[in-house]
């Protein structure tokens, strides 16, 4: 999809939007598209304000769904569950992009939706996304689309070192493969399936930050303090927030991220992830059309959560105060604390551990069965300092064991 008609495709979602007539009071219907953790979290905000959650999600024992008031456990495209959200919710979000674009689309000739479909589109495809970018004017890193054998065999040299990533459904690491030269990206095109591409060069990267905004109908946003992210193996490990960096940079990251809601016409919590060069050069890596883990903190940090101010954005109400009470930092937990590294025998975290910190928040999904690289809860930890925050942070993660791995 090329830059016009990715913005074209928002624009028109823009032009049939329904918006609420006056704030939804609560006792409302709120529907949410996915029952992952991400759903739940939402849930249990709307809940909180007095709205009623129907999740719609094929999974039996979803995390959204066994919390929701009501669970429509249907595929996303099931027409006659489509339907009965739409009747049955006065407005409707999504917490992942990856859901069909046209569920939303077919939701929206029917009820409120927040983000619209031609939003989740863009940044369902990586090449719509970055061609996107570009047009609003932002930098990313050097890349190539690879929709072709051939185009990854004349891939110029000035993208190598690179990487080169599925267009669709890739996250946390997965549907990526680096590379060193042109007969690599083939190779790479050809093990990933020969489905489109994008080959990114490999940057030095001294920093990775995202910024959360959330954004209303009437075009009003809200910002988070920017977050700084330290990934490990593909995958979010830990958050600091609010980021170590220069206020300048942080002040850049948050215009950049309006900058691209602004573009979008988007409604709802957006996250922008940005890469960060020695020389401070800032540059747009992905665009998440909901709240995100990296936000994970702001509910116990903030005066008001991601999720709270998504449920908010949905029913029109006013936008709470996105201050920050204390610094904090997220630890991501994923299935691979459940194990132990010796033995690969399965066995319960200590939580006691974790919750000796007076400061440690213990979340966790409510998921049945731990996998590794799944992720079962995060733990956030305030602090009266950054420096207190991050050496608490340090100390759990030395006690459940994940520290060390792929840092």
């Amino acid at each position: 999809m090329s830059a016009a008609s990715a913005a074209g495709n928002a624009n028109d979602a823009v032009a049939s939007r329904r918006r609420p007539a006056a704030p939804l009071v609560p006792g409302n219907w709120l529907g949410m598209l996915g029952g992952g953790q991400l759903g739940r979290m939402f849930c249990m905000a709307a809940q909180s304000l007095g709205y009623r959650v129907c999740v719609l999600d094929p999974g039996a024992d979803s995390p959204a769904g066994s919390i929701a008031e009501r669970h429509l456990r249907a595929d996303y495209l099931d027409e006659a569950a489509l339907a009965e959200l739409a009747e049955s919710c006065a407005a409707v979000t999504t917490e992942f992009e990856n859901v069909p674009a046209r569920a939303l689309q077919r939701l929206s000739e029917r009820t409120i939706v927040a983000p619209s479909a031609g939003s989740v589109a863009i940044a369902q495809d990586r090449i719509a996304e970055k061609d996107f970018v570009r047009a609003a004017g932002l930098p990313t890193v050097p890349y190539r689309p690879l929709r072709t054998f051939d185009e990854a065999r004349d891939a110029p040299e000035s993208l190598f070192p690179g990487i080169v990533k599925v267009a669709r459904l890739g996250y946390d690491g997965k549907g990526q493969v680096g590379v060193a030269n042109a007969e690599e990206a083939c190779c790479a095109f050809v093990d990933l399936g020969s489905v489109p591409c994008v080959l990114e060069r490999r940057l030095a990267l001294d920093s990775e930050l995202s910024v959360l905004l959330a954004r209303g109908f009437d075009g009003t946003s809200r910002a988070w303090d920017v977050a700084g992210n330290v990934h490990r193996e593909g995958i979010l490990a830990r958050t600091t927030f609010p980021a170590r960096v220069d206020a300048s940079l942080a002040r850049r990251a948050v215009d950049a991220t309006r900058r691209i809601a602004d573009a979008l016409d988007y409604v709802g919590v957006l996250c922008v992830e940005f890469f960060v060069l020695a020389d401070a050069t800032l540059l747009v890596n992905e665009i998440a059309p909901r709240p995100h883990n990296s936000g994970h903190a702001t509910i116990d940090a903030c005066m008001t959560s991601q999720f709270e101010q998504q449920a908010r954005a949905l029913a029109g109400l006013p936008f709470g105060d996105t201050r920050l009470l204390a610094p904090a930092v997220m630890l991501n937990l994923l299935g691979d604390a459940w194990f132990d590294d010796d033995t690969n025998a399965m066995r319960e975290p200590d939580w006691s551990a974790v919750l000796r910190h007076p400061g440690a928040k213990l979340h966790l999904y409510g998921k049945r069965e731990a996998r590794r690289a799944r992720k079962m809860g995060h733990v956030t930890v305030l602090g009266a300092s950054a420096g207190e925050a991050d050496s608490v942070a340090d100390a759990i993660e030395r006690s459940l064991g994940i520290g060390a791995r792929g840092r």
